[in-house]
């Protein structure tokens, strides 16, 4: 979540080493430095609903959610950004002591109202350029709604909207569940809200 940004050219190497000592998140993206804001109750809740959901059906089988703190870089060091929940499948991810990942295979963001053009506009687009990333998923907070681009067989990213009562498909992960599950205790009486 981008609050504000710097100005003056910063190189990768310059970017991650600051990144390491820092108290504060920043996504970096071309040179430039964005501070990243806090979140809210609701955002914090369903990310940490699904990636539960999610790590608990992953167990075993060689891919591993990361929430909020683990950066994805994308476009050999270029950008960098933390999304709400990133899952990777992919055997060159395995290092524990890594603070990145480069080959996710599912990216989910839970959108706010400061930066959802962004997690729409330019985040998507420079997420699409990742070979390894099979879907995009959008998580509305303040009204139940998700929205999962999956990338088809001819390169093409597809919508799925996912609405009341209906069960959410993550196909990359053979993943799904009902979209209750992943608003529980985030929204007042999320399964009466209409979408």
């Amino acid at each position: 979540m981008t609050a504000s940004k710097s100005y003056t050219y910063v190189s990768p190497e310059d970017y991650l080493a600051g990144e390491k000592v820092s108290p504060f998140k920043h996504e970096y993206r071309y040179g430039e430095i964005y501070a990243m804001a806090g979140a809210s109750q609701a955002h914090v809740t369903i990310t940490l609903n699904l990636a539960t959901l999610l790590r608990n059906h992953l167990r075993g089988t060689g891919c591993k959610p990361y929430m909020t703190d683990m950066k994805v870089m994308l476009n050999r060091s270029n950008i960098y950004y933390y999304p709400d929940i990133a899952v990777t499948c992919d055997e060159r991810d395995r290092n524990p002591a890594a603070d990145l990942i480069r080959y996710p295979r599912l990216i989910v963001e839970v959108l706010s109202p400061g930066t959802a053009a962004l997690d729409r506009g330019e985040k998507f687009a420079d997420y699409r350029t990742c070979e390894t990333l099979e879907e995009y998923v959008l998580i509305n907070q303040q009204r139940v709604s998700v929205e999962c681009f999956r990338r088809n067989s001819e390169g093409l990213w597809v919508l799925y909207p996912y609405s009341q009562e209906q069960e959410v498909q993550l196909a990359s992960v053979n993943f799904s569940c009902a979209i209750e599950d992943i608003y529980e205790d985030a929204l007042p009486d999320a399964t009466s809200n209409p979408s």
